[in-house]
């Protein structure tokens, strides 16, 4: 009886951290029609900073208001990287927050009103001729 108890919270405790760290990859933009016929492909990755402030930076009180980002990070800058917009296909870019989770901890000591936020963003897109 109690091995059961034991798998069972075993299995909850996978299942609730597969979840959480699901959540922290948010995909900027996804092409999901596939064009089979391309030139080249551009792919790349690399780590951004993703911090942010409290709108109102007042110790204990910014825990509680909105947080403004530092680090506007938008798709279109990374896609540039593979060329013209418009001969680009089956694009791809997803920003990873999972190192985010850890580095909360700043959060706490700043008394809300900072928070460091090392992300990593991926891009991919075929390019067309």
């Amino acid at each position: 009886m109690i091995w059961k108890q034991g798998l069972h919270g075993w299995v909850s405790l996978l299942a609730a951290t597969s979840l959480f760290l699901a959540g922290c990859t948010t995909a900027l933009v996804r092409d999901d029609v596939r064009y089979p016929k391309t030139e080249a492909h551009c792919a790349g990755s690399q780590g951004v900073d993703d911090s942010s402030i409290a709108v109102l930076p007042v110790p204990v009180v910014a825990f509680v208001v909105p947080h403004a980002n530092l680090h506007d990070i938008k798709a279109d800058d990374y896609l540039k990287r593979c060329g013209d917009s418009t001969k680009l296909m089956n694009r791809k870019v997803e920003l990873n927050r999972t190192a985010c989770i850890p580095a909360g901890l700043t959060r706490i000591i700043t008394l809300g009103i900072w928070q460091w936020c090392p992300a990593h963003i991926s891009w991919e897109a075929d390019v067309k001729s």
